[in-house]
């Protein structure tokens, strides 16, 4: 029996369903039964009818699965996959910027702990997120962790957007230089690029999108070459699914170290042991719930 085949037979025998994140290893994206982005998978994991989710992501997407089902286990095959991002704020560094801005409201990045969430008016994904900020009464946003889709807001919304500095390390990899030499080779590819990468790399994008926007996009286009700035665990699935299409990635640098802990042996063995059950404190989750269930009625936005 291969390792595919030992996932299907613990699946059955656990009713349990696999998600993964678009940036997973390509082996992982195909043992999942839904690929997603965290909108996505956050929709997934309140629709499924399991008892228990095995989350191949890192650490906050876990946890948000946790916090919107409470009735079901989920577990996470890799403790240590832990999102830089997302350790960047924390509950009490939130509660003192809150008290600088008494009027503002808080719109929370999910790529955040619960934590965070609980402290927060409204959670957004990088597909939704000015939709969300422009859905809110307030003129003043707190927008936390990430700088770089707090700037990309800003330029989408009349409102005041007050950023906080987190940034994700993998986008921050990708140079303004990559999409350039890219460019250059490659003149007629169209350059999709995520919303937490640097200003100057968004400045040269034909498309600003979240990964479900880029498949998206990517599909309905008529163009024929992609130059891809994200994390490089989503060409696998572009390339699956536009076969006929070529997909470049913007380096080849933008591997995200944590994404990449979950293998086919870590999700065998979480089914098998039960093992790294997420558990949440009721407090938080119930306020958590709140942020994230405000997210959900927003809709995606791209």
């Amino acid at each position: 029996m291969d390792e595919y085949e030992r996932i299907t037979q613990l699946k059955i025998e656990r009713n349990a369903i696999i998600l993964a994140h678009n940036y997973q290893r390509g082996e992982v994206q195909d043992a999942a039964d839904f690929v997603g982005d965290s909108f996505g998978l956050s929709q997934k994991a309140v629709s499924s009818g399991a008892d228990m989710i095995v989350f191949c992501g890192v650490d906050f997407m876990a946890e948000s699965a946790a916090v919107l089902n409470p009735d079901k286990i989920v577990l996470m095959p890799e403790l240590n996959a832990q999102c830089p991002m997302a350790a960047m704020i924390t509950p009490e560094a939130l509660r003192l910027e809150k008290q600088k801005y008494p009027d503002a409201a808080v719109v929370c990045y999910v790529n955040t702990p619960a934590a965070v969430k609980a402290e927060s008016d409204i959670c957004c994904t990088s597909a939704n997120a000015i939709k969300v900020v422009n859905s809110l009464e307030e003129e003043e946003i707190i927008f936390v962790p990430d700088r770089n889709l707090a700037l990309f807001v800003a330029a989408g919304t009349e409102k005041k957007i007050i950023p906080w500095n987190g940034y994700c390390p993998t986008h921050h990899l990708i140079l303004p230089g990559d999409i350039l030499l890219e460019k250059e080779e490659h003149p007629d590819a169209k350059v999709l690029v995520h919303p937490e990468c640097r200003q100057e790399v968004i400045a040269l994008a034909d498309k600003v999108l979240s990964t479900s926007g880029m498949l998206k996009y990517a599909s309905q286009s008529g163009s024929k070459e992609f130059i891809i700035g994200t994390e490089v665990g989503l060409l696998h699935r572009l390339r699956k699914e536009n076969p006929d299409k070529i997909f470049i990635p913007a380096t080849k640098y933008a591997v995200c170290p944590n994404m990449k802990m979950n293998t086919l042996g870590s999700i065998i063995r979480a089914l098998e042991k039960k093992e790294h059950i997420m558990k949440i404190p009721a407090d938080i989750r119930v306020k958590a719930k709140l942020a994230l269930d405000r997210m959900l009625e927003a809709g995606r936005g791209d």
